[in-house]
């Protein structure tokens, strides 16, 4: 892909929002940071804001047909620094161990890595039941996390108190053993896809090559 083409990706609808996303990332963390009742609810609506504009900018992209590559770059990108800065922001406020973001990144960094091996081979790895999942219980047990005090809900007259931390961080522990399943899955498929193809190869270098026919001569 050569510079101009970037730049001309760059400025289309859904990669300026995907930037705008990433954008937000640094005030998530700062509100998430700041710790008090309001500055995390703040901090939930702008995650919400980068959610929307990340279903925003896929269908506009599809809908205008603007995918790009640097669309599919950028867009997974700023999802995954979007999860990991907020998880690493709540460990010093004390709202979430530092092993469960390790597990979280390791997860993340070496599925990556996988693809980009896929790739090489001309193989595309796409997120199974398990990573979806994953990243359902993720988000929502992230946005607990976030929220973290204890409110009063009332669902049709009856008034329960809601621990949103507790239910968070719950949550999140279910998304990590999705996580490593999914991870499981993602590399014994690459193995099993990478054994069969090489096992194609030798048969074919096995099979003889056809006899030359001959023509009669006078």
């Amino acid at each position: 892909m050569t510079a101009t083409t970037i730049r001309q990706d760059i400025i289309n609808i859904p990669n300026v929002l995907t930037l705008f996303r990433i954008a937000l990332i640094p005030v998530v963390a700062m509100f998430i940071f700041w710790g008090d009742p309001v500055s995390c609810i703040i901090a939930v609506l702008l995650f919400w804001v980068a959610g929307v504009t990340d279903w925003f900018d896929g269908y506009i992209a599809r809908r205008q047909g603007l995918v790009s590559m640097t669309g599919k770059f950028l867009d997974p990108l700023a999802d995954k620094l979007l999860v990991i800065t907020c998880l690493v922001v709540l460990i010093p406020l004390g709202r979430l161990p530092a092993w469960i973001v390790i597990l979280i990144v390791a997860r993340e960094v070496s599925v990556t890595a996988l693809r980009s091996m896929a790739a090489s081979e001309g193989m595309i790895i796409t997120a199974g039941s398990g990573g979806k999942l994953k990243t359902a219980f993720q988000m929502v047990g992230l946005l607990g996390l976030i929220i973290h005090f204890t409110y009063e809900v009332n669902y049709y007259g009856y008034v329960m108190s809601l621990n949103f931390h507790r239910v968070g961080f719950w949550l999140l522990v279910i998304s990590v053993f999705f996580s490593l399943w999914s991870a499981w899955l993602y590399f014994y498929g690459f193995l099993q896809a990478v054994g069969e193809r090489h096992e194609t190869i030798a048969d074919a270098e096995a099979e003889p090559d056809p006899e030359p026919t001959g023509s009669v001569g006078d």
